[in-house]
This record gives C-alpha cells, structure tokens and sequence, in this order.
C-alpha cells in the first residue's frame, strides 16, 4: 500500500478526507497538531477519528502559536464571531496551514510518501487565504524544489479532494463512505466534551450543510 500522510485536525472536513483517502487505497498517517487552539477539544476528536476510520498511525504535534496569537483561535482576549463577517474573519490563524503543510512534508519524507492530503475547500471556506487553489499549487511547486525527493524527481503531491466541493457534498461524501460525525468536533469555541456552541461560523457551516445535505446533524451542543 502507498503511504500518505493526512492532515486531521478532527472536525468534519479533516474526516472526510481521511476517509477518501483509504478508500483510494493508501495507508494513512495522521498528523494533528495541539497548537494551543482554544477549541482543544477536537484533539480528542481527531484520535477518536483515527481509530474509527483505521489510520495505520497517529501523531499530534506540540506547537505554541499562542505564542503570536493574532487570532481567535490562539488569543482568547479576542472573541470568536457569532455571525458572518466581511473580509479575512479574525479565526484565521497566520500561516496555518502553511506551518502544518511544512510539517507534513517533513514527516512524508521520512516515511518514504509522496502523498499528503488536506481538507481544504474553496467554497465553504470562511475567507481563508490558505484554503485556496492557487495557494496549495504554490505550496507543491514550493515542495518539490525544497525536498530531496522532489530534487530526485519523485513528485510530492498534495490532494485537495475536498476543493470545489459544498458542505453538503462533502458530508454525502463521507457518509458514504462510513464516516461518523458523531465523532467530530468543529465549533471554533467548543467545550472540553467537544459541545458545540451552535453560534460561531464553523457552527453554522456545518449546519447548513447537513440541512442541504438531508441528512440529521449529529453535532453535540452545547
């Protein structure tokens, strides 16, 4: 089997794609990362995840971005929205995705992977900047100049299956393939049982999506 490595931060998306990617066929090592986020509780939520959905291995990476803070998610001074913002919103995390990415890549490498696999998504996306196309190209280009394996010409890639996909189409997609929500946390502000505050805008995402999708919202609340 070919070895991937898949981002899970233990909310639906993160899921979903490592659902995806063992129905592809590829063995799967999860990373997470406790980066001080203030809804620590999908940490538990990603193990739960890992187990259920048969990950060959799991690791959560200590990492402070509390110690930058610049977002709701890392400075509890600054409060999560309870409604839909304009612009950039103030859960963004600075280089999120990027620090995790490099991580990721780290790790592939030593495991022998040419895979990583994030979930991403460009339509139900909050305005994140690192969730876009144009951003994960850029960062495979930039992967395969900076590795050994790129250098060598064994490509690294970086699967976004969830890119152009709705919240509605994702959770189909995942329940078709057996993923259980019940086990995932996605509120920005859940709290350590993993009880959604129901109000926030990963809260409300979520919802819309399993409405549109038809299907009951497992979601714990608060």
């Amino acid at each position: 089997m070919k070895k991937a490595v898949v981002l899970l931060s233990g909310g639906l998306d993160s899921a979903t794609v490592l659902a995806i990617a063992r129905s592809q066929g590829y063995e799967c090592y999860c990373l997470s990362f406790d980066y001080h986020q203030r809804h620590v509780a999908e940490l538990d939520a990603s193990r739960r995840v890992a187990a259920a959905l048969g990950a060959a291995e799991h690791r959560v990476f200590q990492l402070d971005l509390s110690a930058f803070g610049g977002s709701a998610l890392t400075d509890t001074s600054i409060a999560v929205p309870q409604s839909p913002t304009e612009g950039i919103p103030v859960t963004y995390v600075p280089a999120r995705n990027t620090i995790m990415l490099s991580l990721a890549l780290a790790w592939a490498e030593v495991l022998g992977s040419r895979d990583i696999f994030i979930g991403v998504n460009a339509v139900d996306y909050s305005g994140y900047p690192d969730c876009r196309k144009e951003y994960i190209e850029a960062f495979q280009r930039m992967a395969n100049l900076a590795t050994k394996a790129g250098v060598e010409g064994d490509t690294v890639e970086i699967h976004t299956p969830l890119i152009d996909l709705s919240k509605a189409e994702i959770i189909r997609q995942g329940t078709a393939l057996g993923v259980d929500y019940s086990l995932t946390v996605s509120c920005y502000q859940a709290d350590a049982e993993g009880h959604a505050c129901g109000q926030c805008d990963s809260c409300r995402l979520r919802h819309e999506g399993f409405v549109a999708a038809g299907l009951a919202d497992p979601t714990r609340m608060i």
